[in-house]
């Protein structure tokens, strides 16, 4: 029978449930200046080197976005220490943070198709 996931999913699985940890609980109390942030995903390249780290910013100011994924850069050392300690790899992958804007296009697609509906709505009550 064959495995439902490969052991890259499973590893990037691991590393994202882990690194949010990290994120929430150590790392705030390090870098408290940064902005409300989540991870939303975690890619892990299939020989297990490079791990991307897809975070989601709630703020719409750009330069916060900027500096906060700057910092997280800066930090990744620190992050890298404290997930080793707690996931037994041999080697543990590089990481790599990535601006994840999808909650963000989604929402804003979501608002123009409500925005068209309302549109029609009013088209069709002039039409009457």
């Amino acid at each position: 029978m064959a495995r439902e996931f490969s052991r890259t999913d499973r590893v990037a699985q691991q590393i994202h449930k882990e690194v949010a940890s990290i994120l929430q609980h150590e790392f705030k109390h390090r870098e408290p200046e940064v902005g409300m942030i989540t991870v939303s995903g975690a890619e892990v390249s299939r020989d297990l080197s490079h791990a991307k780290i897809f975070i989601t910013f709630y703020v719409n100011d750009e330069e916060k976005i900027k500096h906060d994924l700057k910092t997280l850069q800066d930090a990744k050392g620190f992050i890298r220490g404290v997930l080793a300690r707690r996931v037994r790899m041999r080697n543990i992958p590089s990481l790599h943070f990535v601006r994840d804007s999808s909650i963000v296009e989604g929402a804003r697609i979501s608002a123009l198709v409500n925005e068209a509906i309302a549109n029609d709505k009013a088209k069709k009550k002039d039409e009457e």
